[in-house]
């Protein structure tokens, strides 16, 4: 603990920041709760879209399967490309984090003689694939953006209750304390010296 000047002006100094520290600690307890809901939200999110992707390539697999062992999920990647992420952005307790819209592909041509009948279908699926990886990229990038935002404020909550209030009520106790003493010794001395007037006068 630094060392304090034992004076009324740093009295007031530690009572003005003592009254900061304790209107600004409510403040950012909310915002550690409601930035460990969005986490929350997002493992949720994660957890869904990683279902969903499962669903989709356990799908894709049993149906092209049965017509050719050749037309894999990976062959028919190859026709597609990923163009641009599409994403926006929210403010989410303070932090600017995006927000997944869709994706944009392009289609590489292909020879319909030579490729089977349903191949528009299958691409169609692989889009979907492409898109749930997409939206589980941004989402962990949303994750990471609220992760680091949550750390950050446990701390300063953890400064707030942990150090700086405590240390502020005991520099007040310390100054009051000795502010008191110094009073009682001050109406001593002008006791004393009441007294030896009084003498004096006799």
């Amino acid at each position: 603990m630094a060392k304090i000047k034992l004076t009324k002006s740093e009295l007031k100094a530690q009572r003005d920041s003592l009254k900061q520290f304790s209107r600004y600690l409510p403040t950012l307890q909310l915002k550690k709760i409601q930035l460990q809901v969005e986490m929350r939200k997002c493992m949720q999110k994660l957890e869904e879209n990683e279902q969903k992707q499962a669903g989709v390539h356990e799908c894709m697999e049993s149906w092209i399967i049965l017509f050719s062992p050749d037309n894999t999920v990976e062959h028919l990647s190859s026709f597609i490309k990923v163009e641009e992420i599409l994403t926006d952005s929210q403010n989410i307790a303070g932090v600017e984090v995006p927000v997944f819209k869709s994706v944009r592909f392009s289609v590489s041509e292909y020879d319909l003689f030579s490729e089977e009948l349903w191949i528009d279908s299958a691409i169609d699926f692989i889009k979907n694939l492409f898109s749930l990886k997409a939206e589980h990229a941004v989402i962990r990038k949303q994750h990471e953006l609220i992760g680091n935002e949550l750390r950050i404020t446990t701390q300063r909550v953890n400064l707030f209750e942990k150090v700086k209030i405590p240390e502020c009520k005991e520099n007040i106790r310390v100054i009051q304390i000795y502010m008191g003493d110094q009073q009682t010794a001050a109406v001593g001395r002008s006791k004393i010296a009441k007294r030896k007037m009084q003498e004096t006068a006799a």
